[in-house]
């Protein structure tokens, strides 16, 4: 993963979260495989998606909430 430049998330329709959501969750799959064979070399980014996967779904949550 290359050095991710920041999202305003707030500024993204409900359709473009839920597509980051399942490109963040197919990442993190493909770390954890990565680690699990012993090819990961920075398992710190691990974290990184993992926290990027929950402001996603923070902000999914948002859109509910703000539409009721």
């Amino acid at each position: 993963m290359a050095k991710s430049k920041k999202i305003d998330y707030s500024t993204l329709s409900r359709k473009e979260l839920l597509s980051k959501l399942a490109e963040f969750k197919k990442e993190l799959f493909n770390l954890r495989f990565a680690k699990a064979s012993g090819e990961l070399e920075k398992p710190f980014v691990m974290r990184a998606v993992r926290r990027n996967i929950a402001r996603v779904l923070t902000f999914l949550n948002m859109s509910k909430v703000e539409k009721v």
